[in-house]
């Protein structure tokens, strides 16, 4: 019987762009289901999420047609009713669509976290040298800068928003360039293959993907 895939979004339910991605690297035959941590809040809802400060910020897209801001800890209050839905749908594997960082939550066994594959990634490419990110907003630089710190490796950030166009996402490209990385990790799941192409060429070294690098290894799971 062929698998059925749960992803979980920070935003909202439909984000066809983010499921498409996933859908790509899924066995041949695969059920897709994405439910979005804020489902069934209005925007006026949502707009009430504030983030505290830059710690709690993070960025997405409600159904993939606006980008707001909102407040981690919201999302995070939010997340174990969604997991527990997905599971109910009948899925195979999980998947929590968002490169922060998380605490451990209730139902989060199993669940396949992008920061963790990531930050495996990074660690086994870079053991030592100059990492670059590329961040979608600006007040998260010092708070992700922490989460990729470790010792022998500097930390590098532009912010770029995954909206931006070719021209923007060039230019960040090339700020980022010239802090001289020695690998780039493109730090949210909103970023696009189109987006890693703009910026590949000004950078001129290798830059992790976050979301085909989770869907490969999604593949390894459900294969």
């Amino acid at each position: 019987m062929p698998p059925t895939l749960g992803i979980i979004t920070v935003g909202q339910a439909p984000r066809d762009d983010i499921a498409a991605l996933f859908a790509a690297h899924t066995p041949a035959g695969t059920t897709v289901v994405l439910r979005g941590a804020l489902d069934g809040l209005s925007d006026a809802e949502v707009d009430t999420l504030k983030p505290q400060n830059g710690a709690d910020a993070l960025y997405t897209r409600l159904r993939g047609r606006r980008d707001v801001r909102i407040s981690k800890q919201a999302v995070i209050a939010r997340s174990p009713q969604t997991l527990a839905k997905l599971r109910d749908d009948g899925c195979d594997v999980l998947v929590y669509a968002c490169t922060g960082d998380f605490p451990p939550m209730p139902g989060d066994e199993g669940v396949l976290f992008p920061s963790r594959v990531l930050n495996g990634w990074a660690t086994g490419l870079l053991p030592r040298g100059r990492l670059g990110l590329l961040i979608p907003l600006a007040e998260q630089a010092e708070k992700l800068g922490s989460k990729w710190a470790r010792p022998d490796l500097e930390i590098v950030a532009e912010a770029l928003a995954p909206s931006a166009g070719a021209d923007e996402a060039a230019a960040a490209a090339h700020r980022l360039a010239a802090h001289k990385p020695d690998l780039v990790v493109m730090d949210c799941m909103s970023y696009t293959p189109a987006t890693k192409a703009w910026v590949k060429g000004p950078l001129g070294v290798p830059a992790l993907l976050a979301i085909t690098a989770t869907g490969r290894v999604l593949r390894e799971m459900l294969e």
